[in-house]
């Protein structure tokens, strides 16, 4: 689903040069769970916003579903991204003004998908996230649990090849964070491919590998995931 080759990404600001990544190689299959790691700063989320096609590299190559796409346009991104990935953000990224049901049908509206079928996908999800009883509220009107789910909804809710989640229980207490894991898992075990950026243990424990990355090069990879974690307990 997912491979680089020599990827690197730098910023110049200033006449200052910094190197975000550097030549970084790894190659993601599909159905896998894969954990990113590393301290901040060490590169995670230039090289989640690169996979999510919301970035092009600086140089190497970048491969998805078997494009190369490291010097793709912005539109040519954007229409590869809106058919093939769900986003699942540590701040959740709701829109207060919309209902709990707006919100998770909002990547259909962009596909301009019919409306009875857009109804019926929304339904499904909700059922499938156990929020169908919070349709019509509004994301100020939930815990953060119940709108981590609504935020995974609408990641599922076009059925994506790839989910992208970061820290997705960094605002979450230890139970919700546990319920959110679980069910990238069961959504994982159904054939969608994760890759999880994380600085959590032991939500790592639930990934089949770790790619564990400083000073934006890839120091350790295809780590079994459960031990590496009770190491670091």
């Amino acid at each position: 689903m997912l491979r680089t080759v020599n990827l690197e990404k730098k910023y110049t600001t200033d006449e200052v040069e910094t190197t975000a990544l550097n030549k970084v190689n790894f190659e993601i299959k599909q159905g896998e769970f894969v954990a990113i790691m590393g301290p901040s700063g060490c590169g995670k989320s230039t090289l989640l916003n690169i996979i999510g096609l919301l970035d092009n590299p600086s140089g190497g190559e970048f491969y998805f579903l078997d494009k190369e796409v490291s010097k793709f346009s912005e539109r040519q991104r954007a229409d590869l991204r809106k058919e093939n990935i769900g986003f699942v953000f540590q701040s959740f990224n709701l829109i207060d003004e919309l209902t709990v049901a707006e919100n998770i049908e909002l990547p259909l509206i962009y596909l301009k998908m019919p409306a009875a079928e857009i109804k019926q996908r929304v339904n499904e999800v909700m059922e499938q996230m156990q929020i169908a009883h919070r349709r019509n509220h509004f994301p100020q009107q939930l815990s953060g649990g119940q709108q981590q789910r609504v935020a995974i909804a609408r990641a599922v809710i076009s059925k994506p090849k790839l989910i992208l989640a970061d820290e997705p229980t960094g605002n979450l207490d230890s139970a919700h964070g546990q319920e959110v894991m679980n069910l990238l898992t069961e959504l994982n075990e159904a054939g969608t491919t994760i890759v999880m950026v994380t600085h959590s243990p032991s939500d790592a424990e639930y990934a089949h590998r770790i790619i564990r990355l400083f000073d934006g090069e890839i120091v350790t990879e295809n780590i079994n995931a459960r031990n590496f974690a009770k190491e670091m307990l």
